[in-house]
């Protein structure tokens, strides 16, 4: 399944969007947990490539690196395992210099040092230096399960370091401007703060 041009401009419309103004005009009730990001920071935003992997398998991934789209996030379901990792430094680089939006694992990393300090977006649950295996099964483009947040093909996925959360592009309309919103009244609550007027409002 490939995303189409209006999703990729959909995702785009929340590429300075934090995850929990999403969240929270979300019901907050949707977003992975566990995971943590390995990057320098700022927002990640595109179209889930998903992926199912047998855990401590990277296979699937591998395959999946010649099949995206510029714009997509690879969004791997590793079974939240953490004793081996499913993607490093090369694997991760071949997803940035391909045009890849970030990725999202389920699973472990490795070369944690040099993923952290770049600018490629990368979420996993942990670091481990043990690597993984290259037998399979897998599967591509099916509903997946990342640290708890169904995840479907086509979904649009927004995270920063604060975490990451997916939603359909149907509700993006509604959703886009509730986050405006909500964004506009947290920063007059700031500025009554900064200039000594706050009332309480951040309660209400």
């Amino acid at each position: 399944m490939q995303a189409s041009a209006s999703a990729r401009d959909i995702a785009a419309l929340f590429s300075a969007t934090p995850t929990a103004l999403i969240s929270d005009n979300l019901d907050r009730l949707p977003g992975a947990v566990g995971l943590r990001h390995f990057y320098r920071g700022g927002v990640m935003a595109g179209v889930a490539f998903t992926i199912k992997t047998a855990s401590g398998d990277n296979r699937t991934i591998h395959q999946a690196l010649d099949l995206f789209q510029p714009g997509d996030v690879l969004v791997v379901d590793g079974g939240g395992d953490t004793s081996r990792a499913l993607v490093g430094e090369i694997m991760a680089l071949i997803a940035q210099t391909r045009g890849a939006a970030g990725l999202v694992i389920d699973g472990a990393v490795r070369d944690a040092a040099i993923l952290s300090s770049s600018d490629f977006p990368v979420f996993a649950r942990a670091a481990i230096h043990r690597g993984p295996y290259k037998n399979g099964p897998g599967a591509m483009n099916v509903p997946v399960a990342i640290g708890g947040m169904v995840v479907n093909p086509g979904d649009i996925v927004v995270g920063d370091e604060d975490g990451v959360v997916a939603f359909p592009p149907s509700v993006a309309g509604d959703l886009l401007k509730a986050v405006q919103a909500q964004a506009d009244k947290e920063e007059m609550i700031l500025q009554s703060v900064r200039d000594g007027t706050y009332k309480g409002a951040y309660a209400k």
